[in-house]
């Protein structure tokens, strides 16, 4: 395609170059996005659960609902501690100085996401898959993360590659 040299952003023939160096930083804040949809989510599970009375007693007193919450936020919490040392990597040494935790982050945050989502939906019941909670459009949205810029398989294959090729400090 022909561009005038006006517009041309870097030297001729770097567009693919540009929009590689801008797939770090875009992954990162796919991270971003996941956690909070996350967090949304354990909020919603856990407004529910004080509500909804069951068998009796309130959700949030049935020992599985608890465990619900408790793994979802502990989950939360290590994808966020990963994407801020990922995020703290690329402010380092640059996204390519970054890149392994980048698609470690790619395919943790999206998979913690669904996890904590498919809890919240469960505790909703009926209403966790309707449109009358944000849930299943964070659902949905939650698993294209798991597509877009690249699917898992790619990004854990990276993963492995980067830590067959690493050496140990020990061995045994």
């Amino acid at each position: 395609m022909r561009v005038p040299v006006s517009n041309i952003l870097s030297g001729e023939g770097d567009g693919f170059m540009i929009a590689q160096a801008r797939l770090g930083p875009g992954r990162i804040h796919h991270c971003m996005r996941a956690i909070g949809m996350a967090e949304r989510a354990l909020a919603l599970m856990v407004e529910r659960t004080k509500n909804r009375v069951a068998f009796g007693r309130p959700l949030a007193e049935q020992g599985t609902v608890r465990e619900a919450i408790a793994l979802s936020r502990i989950e939360i919490d290590q994808a966020r501690l990963y994407v801020l040392k990922t995020a703290d990597l690329i402010d380092k040494f640059g996204a390519k100085g970054a890149r392994t935790e980048i698609s470690a982050i790619k395919v943790a945050a999206p998979k913690v996401a669904l996890a904590v989502i498919d809890r919240a939906i469960q505790v909703h019941g009926g209403a966790g898959v309707s449109n009358d909670t944000v849930l299943a459009r964070f659902y949905a949205s939650a698993r294209t993360l798991r597509i877009v810029d690249g699917p898992d398989a790619v990004h854990i294959r990276g993963v492995a590659k980067e830590e067959l090729a690493r050496e140990r400090p020990y061995t045994g």
